[in-house]
């Protein structure tokens, strides 16, 4: 039996909410996939709200992962004690609200899902994720692991990626909101991608309008980022994993695109 496994990349703003609204069940459908994951920390530009988060969760989703900017909306402090679909990085200080590590039940039994945000040039997540990770895989015994990295630099994913290689099923990169092109199953059978990408404005900086990203370059005062407007894209890998090794056999982007945008 094989388990597809859906990794979306992070939501940014009403337009990557409505993208997911409009496109998230297609994509699922398209794709086969039997699990879904949405990585939500940017929803509200900074952060998600309750009523956000139901509303990826009624698209299709099965887990939302969070990343540095969780705690944006105070709000959503006590939702995540009370909902296990909604995860934090683990590497989080113990005293804040939620859970960074999932089981989940699905066709091919339980799978475990990891969250964990980086430290190279982040200025979060006290405990190092590369030691949490250790400690986590040998208290998980489920037979699926999914890992996200919620992280700045490319080497520290990749460093990641090849000291998790053959014990977890597929591990992917958020955070940076640019999709890379190295999506690929590495020798020891982890699927992996640096960066998923975003869902979101696709005319902009990182989904937020060009000309506010640019006048924080230069120097200039800036007001509050606000989103970008006009087509929108989801970006998105498909990892397909034998159940009974949870071994991952392909790693494929499935990005979606608006068909008036010459971006694809």
């Amino acid at each position: 039996m094989e388990l597809n496994v859906l990794a979306v990349g992070d939501v940014v703003g009403n337009p990557g909410l409505e993208r997911v609204r409009q496109s998230l069940r297609y994509l699922k459908r398209k794709c086969s996939a039997d699990f879904v994951i949405v990585n939500g920390e940017n929803t509200a530009v900074l952060g998600l709200t309750p009523e956000q988060a139901e509303e990826i969760f009624d698209a299709g989703a099965d887990v939302i992962t969070m990343g540095n900017h969780t705690f944006g909306k105070r709000e959503l402090c006590a939702y995540l004690d009370d909902n296990s679909r909604i995860l934090r990085p683990a590497n989080f200080a113990p005293q804040v609200p939620g859970r960074g590590v999932g089981i989940y039940e699905t066709k091919a039994g339980p799978v475990a899902v990891i969250d964990l945000i980086g430290r190279c040039n982040m200025d979060y997540g006290p405990d190092n994720p590369f030691l949490l990770a250790e400690k986590l895989l040998k208290e998980i015994d489920a037979p699926i692991r999914l890992v996200e990295f919620h992280a700045e630099a490319t080497s520290e994913k990749l460093a990641m990626g090849y000291m998790l290689d053959g014990r977890v099923s597929a591990l992917w990169g958020t955070h940076t909101h640019v999709p890379t092109a190295d999506a690929q199953v590495l020798p020891g059978g982890t699927g992996y991608v640096t960066d998923l990408g975003m869902t979101g404005p696709m005319r902009s900086v990182l989904g937020i309008r060009p000309e506010l990203s640019i006048a924080k370059f230069r120097g200039d005062l800036t007001s509050r980022y606000q989103w970008a407007n006009g087509p929108t894209k989801m970006e998105a890998v498909l990892f397909t994993i034998d159940a009974q090794s949870g071994k991952c056999r392909k790693a494929e982007r499935v990005d979606l695109y608006d068909e008036n945008s010459s971006q694809r």
